[in-house]
């Protein structure tokens, strides 16, 4: 994500266009993408402290090699040795989280990740963003190094050891891929993440040219689309237990509705700030539901592979998004980005709404019990 608040920044240093470095977004959730599976299926019988603890240790080697690089193409390599760290972490966050406590606290141990995602939404691409206005985007990658760091000396005391649930194999992943309900939770999250990063990706611009905001007010307002990210968490470790379809329901249509609306809530600061809340709060909302939904539906072995399936899908539809944004940025489309990721998100929600909800009806689901 950082990349993001830095588009115009690592643009001029390169002398390149926001859409040409906008690629580094496009290139970088492609690798997560293709090397989540693979990478998970070679790790997935490592003991998982050992395997958390090396996977931090990628991540910071690849943001101190970002902050280095001499050029763009360095700039790309050291971003793909992230993309690695990236494909591996989010396969095993969400299934360690549900391993370490009981399984009526699996929604709050889910909703305590998204929180953290969201506090560095908050903090992180706001502060990267101060950080490379005032100190070069160079600073900002660095300081995340030192950040990363501290926080892998913490779990190398902390973390207890966790031993890889071997169940798994390459010949279960078959019939993981025969679940109607799995395969409908991979297909919304990508046409959820490309509807919303068709936006969200160019949202710097977006902000600077169409919405006529100050550089203060671009860092205030990505700050409060973070804040809205713990609304999500709140909602979803409250009430998802007792109105779950209702919950999905409204991770959707908090997307589509935004960004039907994005170009005429550009014409006032307060409308394009609520605007950027609604969606903040829908992306985690939608996030932290269908890894829910997703561990909910499949054998506790086969939960880091399927996570790592869903990751690989996920920045599928985050490469896919950026670069439909780019091409319509590049186009001289800005204003109408919204237009763009609201149809997508549409798609997504007719399929929700219909295919989804009915596949779960068939995998005994009660639709009545359950909103």
């Amino acid at each position: 994500m950082t990349p993001i608040g830095l588009l115009m920044d690592i643009s001029q240093s390169f002398a390149m266009t926001e859409s040409q470095t906008g690629i580094m977004i496009t290139v970088y959730a492609w690798v997560v993408a293709l090397l989540s599976l693979p990478l998970m299926l070679l790790v997935c019988q490592m003991e998982m402290r050992r395997l958390l603890l090396g996977t931090m240790g990628l991540f910071v080697l690849g943001q101190l090699a970002s902050g280095l690089a001499l050029n763009f193409p360095m700039l790309m390599a050291a971003r793909i040795s992230v993309a690695c760290a990236h494909s591996i972490f989010w396969s095993i966050a969400a299934p360690i989280a549900t391993r370490l406590v009981t399984r009526t606290h699996r929604p709050l141990a889910l909703s305590m990740i998204v929180t953290g995602s969201a506090v560095a939404m908050i903090f992180g691409l706001p502060l990267g963003r101060i950080i490379g206005l005032y100190a070069g985007w160079r600073m900002t990658f660095l300081t995340i190094t030192a950040t990363a760091l501290a926080v892998l000396l913490y779990l190398a005391f902390v973390f207890p050891k966790l031993a890889s649930d071997a169940s798994f194999s390459r010949d279960d992943l078959p019939k993981l891929l025969r679940n109607p309900v799995v395969v409908s939770v991979y297909i919304l999250s990508v046409l959820f993440a490309t509807a919303y990063f068709t936006a969200y990706s160019y949202i710097e611009p977006f902000l600077k040219i169409v919405a006529a905001f100050s550089d203060q007010g671009i860092t205030s307002t990505l700050m409060f689309l973070g804040v809205s990210g713990l609304v999500g968490s709140f909602v979803f470790s409250h009430f998802y237990n007792h109105f779950r379809y209702g919950i999905i329901r409204a991770g959707l249509l908090g997307l589509v509705i935004p960004f039907l609306l994005w170009k005429a809530a550009a014409g006032g600061a307060g409308t394009m700030v609520a605007a950027c809340l609604v969606v903040g709060c829908a992306s985690t909302l939608f996030n932290v539901t269908f890894q829910a939904e997703l561990i909910r539906h499949v054998p506790m072995g086969a939960a880091p592979v399927a996570m790592s399936i869903f990751s690989g899908i996920f920045n599928v539809g985050i490469g896919g998004g950026t670069w439909i944004g780019g091409q319509v940025t590049a186009h001289g489309l800005l204003p109408y980005i919204g237009y763009a990721g609201a149809a997508i998100g549409l798609v997504a929600a007719v399929y929700c709404f219909t295919a989804y909800f009915h596949f779960l009806g068939r995998a005994g689901e009660s639709h009545q019990k359950k909103s």
